[in-house]
């Protein structure tokens, strides 16, 4: 039996007991009291529900400037926290600067447990383009930036964001401006984010590492490795474009025949399908879906009491 194989075992065990203590919460025609019977996980200092909130899709289209709708963003994530969501993942150049502020208009001043997690390793050009902003006192301003615009000390962590393959040496000078940062109590925990496997076992041989940030979904299971490893390491593992990128004209995971037919059968969406099979791969997964739809966010978090059935399991794989 391989390690995701008894992870998602637990998993299973842990729904159906959890199943057997509460009523499922129903979003379909009704309001949503709660994140539902969901396990916790640790994330650095924290302990946090296994769904969060991406911010990326707060700002307008492409993460590029205001939203289109701002009273619906700032209503989204006062909901979120009401539904019980303390783990929030933004970023400063999502927008840019438009997700932090909203973030810090709809929040400040922030619940105890509320886990702000950032990212740094890149910037954002006048017409919207996506840049490496990597050097060790670049990924040090990103940090400073990220808490001037929360207003807040401490991010519970930051994620060192890869925008492509390093040097070793280049990496480690990375990595030390992050554990700096760590010492000098800027961000509680170094997390790093779309990594490749000997890239976190590097990481690790100088630091834990809080949470490792890497696309994975049924149609891009690439990151599995990275997931097995963090498994193994009890690291939270948190994937990213769960329902497939948000910037790919076609979308394999929605549009997936087995995702779709699961839907159907089990009176879901095929959007809740894919979250439900991406939370089961193992305990220390973290979702962050995001929205900018209360609607679509109550969707998601409903997705705690959602049950895969065996058919859906063998189908989905």
């Amino acid at each position: 039996m391989n390690l995701l194989t008894a992870a998602f075992g637990a998993v299973k065990q842990r729904e159906q007991a959890v199943s057997s203590r509460y009523e499922p919460t129903r979003w379909l025609g009704g309001s949503l009291d709660r994140v539902g019977a969901m396990d916790s996980y640790t994330l650095g200092d924290f302990s946090v529900s296994r769904i969060g909130f991406g911010a990326m899709q707060l700002p307008g289209p492409g993460v590029w400037g205001p939203p289109r709708d701002r009273g619906e963003a700032l209503k989204v994530l006062r909901r979120a926290v009401e539904l019980g969501v303390n783990h929030i993942d933004t970023a400063q150049y999502y927008g840019p600067d438009v997700s932090n502020e909203l973030i810090r208009a709809a929040l400040h001043p922030y619940p105890g447990n509320l886990a702000l997690v950032s990212k740094v390793g890149a910037r954002r050009d006048e017409t919207g383009g996506w840049l490496p902003y990597s050097e060790p006192d670049q990924l040090r301003a990103g940090i400073e930036d990220n808490l001037r615009s929360l207003g807040v000390e401490q991010l519970a962590a930051v994620n060192l964001r890869m925008m492509g393959e390093e040097p070793d040496q280049r990496f480690d000078d990375q990595l030390a401006a992050m554990i700096q940062a760590r010492e000098d109590g800027l961000i509680g925990g170094v997390g790093l984010s779309n990594v490749t496997l000997e890239q976190l076992r590097r990481a690790l041989e100088r630091t834990p590492i809080a949470c490792v940030q890497n696309p994975l979904n049924l149609a891009d299971q690439s990151s599995m490795p990275v997931l097995r490893e963090c498994a193994s390491r009890e690291i939270a593992f948190v994937p990213f474009f769960p329902l497939g990128s948000a910037f790919a004209a076609d979308n394999p995971v929605l549009g997936h025949p087995a995702v779709r037919a699961a839907a159907g059968r089990l009176g879901v969406t095929p959007a809740q399908i894919a979250l439900a099979w991406t939370l089961g791969l193992a305990p220390n997964v973290l979702l962050i879906p995001g929205t900018s739809s209360v609607a679509h966010l109550e969707e998601n978090l409903a997705v705690a009491d959602i049950l895969l059935d065996e058919q859906a399991q063998r189908e989905l794989g």
